[in-house]
Formats: structure tokens, sequence, C-alpha cells
């Protein structure tokens, strides 16, 4: 039995709420502005608040069990992080007071500028980005403006290896640039010959994801940026990966020019279903002045009787506000209290245990599931979800069965060169007994699917909602409420 909608809840004179009189004198409406009817449904506050909890039950959350969505870094969300963001200090205040007297504020974005700075090796940060993708749309648009600042404006062509994070294309092309995809070579590395061949006059620079969207880590990093460089190019860093390197690598000093960081990802807060998110950019030296405006920066340092003062500033050569007021407040706050908490030796451990537990999944399921490029990972690894002995299973059909399991799919058919890809990520926080009793359900799955592959054919038979028609729900959209047909008469 699925749970009815709120418009099948309702039924006339049902009333939820009663508003009280107005207080002020009422006005004529323009009435081009008023409906004449408003069909809102008619359901008492107690079957409203069930309606709605019973439906957040049926929910997978990061709360309720593992999500190993590779690429994501869906880890646990620390409560205090929620604490502190709603401190009436913080949720209480608004963008446009005066500036004396949110120093509170401006005081911890400035320390998140400062952290994520030094976390990476850049010269400057700003927060305004809104998620991963603003973030690689500011970044491309500041090596944009910086080549047009010198002149150089045959400088269109962006390189993305094939193994780079699939919203960096778009975030080129929406800024005007022209796109080349570059091979992986057979390690799973950016082909340093595809990528000699592309570097001309008109090079802009590259995206480069690393780790890859194959878990790997670059072998060839360090001379793929030498020669964006040595032909006049800028590198920009997906930093959506970043979990594996806090503490350990510092993109800056492999000769990153200009990377975004994603808050949601890395630093613990909570995201999926479309937000909120935050995706702060960092630049080196000489991209400083192009970041977009403004920037918190400290006045005054302040001594024992005096607090330090802070204030705005636009860069000389900026390229503008990408984001309303300074990004989204309430989640810097909660990445800024999760550095505060772990500090310099449990950032560089949540790297660590990252790292160690994907491994510890690669190396449990690899004799089982075909790994395509068989190294040591880092934060995640991808595998294929097809056997040749099982023809007719695919990666869905393993997702799907999963779901039976009480666990999250992981990602499915990216990166695109792995056919069959299951994109796998633990993160630091899950248990060594939740990953046993994952990888123990994969090397069950994988077993049905030989012997018994009906059983993945028909999952999810366990959960809420059985196995969908994909192909007709994304031809047939319907992207509105339906109503009863009676609704209006009932």
């Amino acid at each position: 039995m699925t749970e009815p909608t709120i418009f099948e809840l309702s039924r006339p004179n049902r009333i939820g709420i009663r508003f009280p009189a107005p207080d002020v004198p009422l006005a004529e409406l323009p009435e081009d502005f008023l409906r004449k009817d408003l069909p809102l449904p008619e359901v008492p506050e107690n079957e409203v608040i069930r309606h709605f909890t019973n439906i957040s039950q049926l929910n997978h959350a990061v709360d309720v069990g593992y999500y190993p969505l590779g690429s994501c870094t869906m880890k646990y969300n620390p409560k205090i992080n929620e604490e502190t963001a709603r401190l009436p200090g913080f949720s209480q205040i608004h963008p446009l007071q005066p500036v004396e007297t949110v120093q509170g504020a401006l005081g911890l974005m400035h320390e998140t500028q400062q952290w994520l700075a030094e976390i990476s090796g850049f010269a400057a940060v700003s927060l305004q980005p809104a998620a991963g993708a603003h973030g690689e749309l500011t970044g491309v648009l500041i090596i944009r403006a910086y080549h047009r600042s010198r002149g150089d404006l045959n400088r269109i062509k962006m390189l993305v290896p094939d193994s780079a994070h699939g919203t960096n294309p778009a975030s080129s092309a929406m800024s005007g640039m022209e796109i080349v995809e570059l091979p992986s070579d057979e390690r799973g590395n950016t082909d340093l010959d595809a990528l000699k061949a592309e570097c001309d006059e008109t090079l802009a620079g590259i995206m480069i994801t690393n780790p890859n969207t194959l878990g790997l880590f670059d072998e060839n990093i360090l001379k793929a940026c030498q020669l964006v460089h040595e032909h006049g190019g800028l590198v920009y860093g997906d930093g959506a990966n970043m979990n594996a390197l806090l503490g350990i690598y510092r993109p800056a000093e492999m000769g990153i020019d200009v990377m975004h960081f994603n808050l949601h990802k890395t630093f613990s807060t909570p995201h999926g279903g479309g937000g909120p998110g935050s995706g702060p950019v960092g630049v080196t030296k000489e991209l400083e002045n192009f970041l977009p405006a403004p920037l918190v920066v400290m006045t005054s340092e302040g001594d024992d009787d005096n607090p330090a003062i802070y204030d705005f500033i636009i860069p000389e050569q900026t390229i503008g506000r990408t984001k309303s007021f300074h990004g989204h407040f309430g989640i810097i706050v909660r990445a800024f209290t999760y550095m505060l908490t772990l500090g310099k030796n449990g950032l560089k451990d949540v790297a660590i245990y990252a790292v160690l537990n994907a491994n510890y999944i690669q190396s449990r399921v690899k004799d089982v599931y075909h790994i395509p490029y068989e190294r040591m990972c880092m934060h995640e690894f991808v595998a294929e979800g097809k056997w040749e002995d099982a023809p007719e299973i695919r990666a869905l059909d393993v997702s799907k069965r999963l779901i039976d399991f009480g666990f999250h799919p992981p990602t499915n058919y990216f990166p695109l060169i792995v056919n069959e890809a299951l994109m796998i990520e633990p993160t630091e926080t899950e248990t060594k007994e939740t990953l046993d009793r994952f990888v123990d359900t994969l090397l069950q799955v994988a077993d049905e699917a030989k012997n018994n592959p009906e059983i993945l054919l028909n999952a999810p038979t366990k959960a809420p909602f059985g196995r969908f028609d994909e192909v007709k729900a994304a031809k047939d959209l319907i992207l509105k409420t339906q109503l009863p047909d009676d609704y209006l008469t009932s």
C-alpha cells in the first residue's frame, strides 16, 4: 500500500491552521493577481504531520544507513555542526547588516578562508560559489579573465580528461570555452602524448580531477601541469575528491592554479536532493585579484584588549559577484565547525581512513568484481557490474538488489570509460562491521547474478516501491502534482 498524497487526504472544511484577524487595514488587491480557485488541501494538523513523517521514513539518508555513492563523499554529518549553525548569532543575522554588527560572522568567514588556503596551499579563497559545479564555473571564468587581461583573446581551448568529473565540460562550455577531451592511458592517468598534441597558442588550460573519477591518483599530475604552464595555459583542479588528500597533498604545490572545494563533501555539511551546497574557490597569488567580490579581510589584528576587525574588499580585477550576498553562510558555519573540531591531525586522519576503507573493500571484492584499473585506489574505486557467465545482468540490477539489503546503491555508469561501472566510496566514517556487511552483500549479489539472476532482475522487492520503468519515466515526465479527478467536487 502506497502513502496517499496530501490531496487524497483532503476533506472539505477540515482545518489545519487558523489565521488571526489582520491587524492592518485591508486593501483592494489587483484583479489580475487574484485566482478564482485555489485548490489547497484541507487537512487537519495531525494528519499533515503524520503524512510527511511517514514519507520521510521511506527515504534513505546518511542518518539511516550506509551511503557508498561514489564521487559524492556521503559521510556522516556531525550534529555539533548543526548546533553551531543554529546559534542565534549566526542564524538570526542578515547579510545587509552593517559590518560592525556582524564581526563574529565575518571573523568566521575569514578564518574559514584561511583554513582552506592552508589545507590547499593557495594564496586566497572566495566563499561565494554555491556548489561544486558553481565553483568550477567561477574558476573557469577566472582563467578566462586572466587570459583576457593579458590580451590572449585566442586562448579558448580547455582540455578535459575523460576521467574528470562530468560537470567539467559543461562548466567550461558555459564560460565560452571550446572543449577537447583527453583519453586516459593504460594505468588510468591523463595521457601525456594526447595532452602534448593539444598544447598550442589557443590553450586556455586543463580541468583535471585528482584523484580522478576512477579513484586513482594521477601519476602524471606534475608533468601535466608543467606542460600546460609551458604553453601558457592554467590548471584547474576539481577538488571534489579532496577527501582523499587532506593534510597529505596541497594541490597548489603540484602546479594547480585554481581549485574549488566541496564543503558538502569533504567537510561534512549536508547535501543531496539539490542542496544546499558550498563550493569555495582557491587561487594562486597571480589570480588573487580576479576572485569574485567581495572578499572578507582582516583590517586590524587586534590585541589582548581589542578584538580583530574585519571588512569586505573588492579585488581590483574581480570577475564580479557570482552569488547573492556572500555564499551559503550556514553551510560555511558547519564546515568551519568540522575543521575546528578535528584540527590539523584529525583532518589528516580523515584522508588516511577514507583511503584505507576504500582499499579494504576493493581488496575483498576484486576477485569477484572486475576492477579495470587495478591499482591501489584512493578514497573510491570503480568496478564492473557484469559477468560473462551472467549475460543478463547489468550494473543497474546489482544496484537494485542492494536496496533489498538496506544499502543505497553506489554510483552507476560513471565514469563513462568503464563499462557497467559501479563507483564505490565508503568515506572514513563507516565502521569495519558496516564495510564487511556491505562486502558480504556484494559477494552474495554476484553469486545470485550467476546462479539465480531472476532475483536481481526483479529487485528491489523489499523496498516501499518496486522497480520503476525508468525509460517510460524519462519519456513521460510528470512535473506537477496530480490532483484527483473529483477533487473540486468531492
